[in-house]
């Protein structure tokens, strides 16, 4: 049998997720024989609306495709018949990252024109793992940003990734279920990432299986009967409150042999109402421990409201609206060249784009913090730079090999939940929050001036 031309965990495949330009921009290095020492800055250049902060995500599989890029001899007759030259074929063919790489932690809050991820390397390197950098923060990013705010709107409140099958593909729905975890997500519906990235996973069940059945309630008999002290019942297939009529039955049933019904779930309608509705049933029956689960189009928004409503909602599953960040289904990232080294010195670089313009140099960023342990302010400078405040960026490769130890996803987790307590709350707001202070230090305005008016001058730029 063929092998199939694409599987999402071939690693091996890697090496060409990257835009064509990529390729011709480091042949014409190669050929002009263009070996310098470059730097490049991964950041992204602004927020979306109604948002004040990103978490930043997908550092570790950016360095796992940083040590592990080797291009086959498949890949390579590929590229053949694209004609590019052979000269240039025959480097790439023994190609490998040897480069340095300093980046934020992953789970780490961040801000617009922070360095996120800063590559060091000879150009040709640096250049040719652009595409892949991007892609793989822009996702994971966009997706923990997104998970973050509901989580955030929750309140506390447990909160199910249920977007797989929704979500752009079997790659997003695994980095998707991957990043509302980081976010602090209390887990997801997607199995296989349950297994692979250990996150707990979740299920209730659907209308099909409700109507299946002759009945509402011999459903919920049926399923119960399976599944005694874990079982979740879907109650609005037909009506809501007749459902949970039925879900009470079940549930004193349930006692009788020693066991508890764990949730009904509202899957449609005004989920307030509903809910509120719901509860006085169940508690009337005596029921206060089962608890109510809610979904349906679900995002940070629409749970800001019934949390701020009083819905009496103990924990919420968010699909399609959270996996695919909806409002803003991608992250402004780039990955901009900031100097490079001629004659063993270091020449900063800039871009003068208007509405695109960047900061020179090596940079480090500086966090400060108040005398509650809240984020007070970010500056952004050299990386020799004295400044007052916690340096966010650490070296994670050297000589191309990872030199960090990579944190499991649970301790990414755990960084993402401290910053999250650590971020002032009006920057938390999930509409119309303010814009946390980011400032860059004297030496790195200064430089900024000193490097926009030589290049104007050399590159005679007006």
């Amino acid at each position: 049998m063929k092998k199939p031309v694409f599987d999402f965990v071939d690693k091996s495949n890697m090496s060409l997720l990257t835009d064509f330009y990529e390729l011709t921009m480091c042949q014409g290095y190669f050929e002009n024989r263009r070996t310098e020492t470059a730097t490049f800055d991964l950041f992204i250049r602004r927020l979306p609306s109604n948002r004040s902060y990103f978490v930043f995500a997908g550092l570790e599989q950016a360095l796992l495709f940083l040590q592990s890029i080797r291009f086959t001899h498949e890949q390579i007759d590929y590229l053949r018949t694209r004609a590019l030259s052979e000269g240039f074929l025959d480097y790439v063919e023994d190609f490998r990252f040897t480069g340095e790489v300093w980046a934020v932690p992953e789970g780490t809050v961040v801000f617009p024109n922070e360095p996120l991820i800063r590559v060091t390397a000879p150009v040709i390197e640096a250049q040719i793992v652009e595409t892949f950098l991007l892609n793989t923060v822009n996702l994971q990013t966009m997706i923990a940003t997104k998970a973050s705010r509901v989580v955030c709107a929750a309140r506390s409140k447990p909160v199910v990734e249920f977007g797989l099958r929704r979500t752009q593909g079997t790659d997003a729905a695994m980095k998707a279920a991957r990043c509302s975890y980081l976010a602090g997500c209390s887990g997801t519906s997607n199995v296989l990432a349950g297994m692979v990235y250990d996150i707990p996973v979740f299920g209730t069940m659907a209308h099909s299986y409700v109507m299946f059945f002759d009945s509402e309630i011999d459903a919920f008999r049926a399923f119960a009967r399976v599944f005694p002290d874990t079982s979740t019942l879907l109650i609005d297939t037909y009506d809501d409150l007749a459902g949970a009529e039925n879900a009470a039955i079940v549930a004193k049933e349930l006692e009788s042999t020693g066991h508890h019904l764990d949730a009904v779930r509202l899957d449609s309608g005004d989920l307030a109402e509903i809910s509120k509705k719901v509860r006085a049933t169940l508690d009337r029956r005596g029921l206060k421990y089962v608890k109510i689960f809610a979904s349906g189009d679900l995002d940070e928004y629409k749970l800001e409201k019934l949390v701020g409503d009083g819905a009496p909602i103990d924990a919420f599953g968010v699909g399609t609206r959270m996996s695919t960040s909806s409002d803003r289904p991608y992250v402004d990232v780039v990955y901009k060249l900031s100097g490079k080294v001629e004659e063993d010195a270091f020449v900063p670089a800039m871009k003068l784009s208007r509405g695109k313009v960047t900061l020179p140099g090596r940079k480090h960023i500086f966090r400060q913090k108040d005398r509650m342990n809240q984020y007070k302010c970010d500056v952004i400078g050299f990386e020799e730079e004295s400044i007052e405040g916690t340096h966010l960026l650490f070296k994670v490769m050297e000589n191309g090999k990872i030199v960090a130890d990579l944190p499991t996803l649970h301790e990414i987790r755990e960084t993402a939940l401290c910053n999250m307590v650590e971020l002032p709350s009006q920057y938390k707001k999930i509409r119309n929050s303010p814009r946390y202070p980011v400032h860059l230090s004297l030496r790195l305005t200064q430089a900024t001036r000193q490097v926009t008016s030589m290049l104007r001058r050399t590159k005679r730029v007006r």
